[in-house]
């Protein structure tokens, strides 16, 4: 015969299961729920090739990503006057999207007050945001009028990333890259690396020299991520094409846990020959082409 509980076992046993069903759902929410993948699109202009543009856009299509991310540059820009037309053409591509599309500013999207306004109207976002995604995070920053991260910049990334700790990975987009230069220098003590060293930021990732350079520094993945559409001739006219980074493609970023890999993809022909690489073995990539 089954004992009945006293009123006190009652309420103690309703006290127990009350803890560690707080317990659990901390446990759970402290635990890693990252399983996605999601695409990086290049620069688009300047002197744009839509045909490029519109294929890299199918090549992502294919692969179903929770969403895309650019990193600027998508109109041509640098006329009031016809911002807003220009905005309204590349919609009628984004609208064939199914799936979110995030943009950074770039110098070629806001170079006054009304392009600004537009960018706003056009994006559904305002020049300096971030978002989640799972547990991962994302900081995108606009350094389309300066040539570095300015100081409201800088104090709204590290507001940014103190109030999201405890997530990750942690991206960080901008257009302008101009950490090539410190990093190829050899010294990581400038602003932008301090804070993504101390809250632990994965990849930092620009676009605007329309060539693919990647570096790295303390764990922390830089990389301009080179054209989706912008022009290239730059790199042909030097005599130089896929080994030196100027090729048309886009990444594909896999995040699993607190981790992400990232994927290079040339576009296919005729624009390319749809090589890939994951970011860490671009020299070994590279010396392998240029052979």
């Amino acid at each position: 015969m089954l004992r009945k509980f006293s009123t006190w076992e009652n309420a103690a046993m309703k006290r127990w299961l009350g803890i560690a069903a707080l317990g659990f759902a901390a446990i759970a929410f402290a635990l890693p729920d990252n399983d996605f993948h999601f695409a990086i699109m290049g620069d688009r202009t300047g002197r744009a090739n839509d045909r490029v543009y519109q294929q890299i856009w199918h090549e992502i299509e294919a692969t179903n990503p929770a969403f895309v991310i650019n990193v600027g540059d998508s109109i041509e820009g640098g006329d009031d006057a016809g911002t807003g037309a220009e905005w309204a053409s590349l919609k009628r591509i984004w609208q064939r999207v199914p799936y979110p599309l995030y943009c950074t500013p770039g110098n070629h999207d806001i170079w006054s007050p009304r392009s600004e306004e537009q960018f706003r109207k056009a994006t559904g976002h305002p020049p300096n945001y971030s978002f989640d995604y799972q547990n991962a995070h994302f900081t995108v920053l606009d350094n389309s009028r300066t040539d570095d991260l300015a100081p409201e910049q800088l104090r709204f990334l590290e507001d940014d990333l103190k109030a999201n700790a405890a997530r990750r990975p942690k991206f960080i987009f901008f257009h302008k890259p101009y950490w090539i230069l410190f990093l190829k220098m050899g010294s990581g003590e400038f602003p932008l690396h301090q804070l993504a060293r101390k809250y632990g930021v994965s990849y930092v990732i620009c676009g605007h020299a329309h060539q693919f350079i990647p570096l790295a520094r303390d764990g922390i993945t830089y990389a301009a991520v080179g054209s989706s559409g912008a022009g290239i001739e730059r790199g042909t006219r030097l005599g130089q094409g896929f080994a030196q980074g100027w090729f048309y493609g886009h990444v594909q970023a896999v995040v699993k846990g607190d981790a992400a890999e990232l994927t290079v993809t040339e576009t296919g022909a005729p624009f390319g020959r749809g090589r890939s690489f994951r970011i860490q073995d671009w020299e070994k990539t590279a010396k392998a082409a240029a052979e």
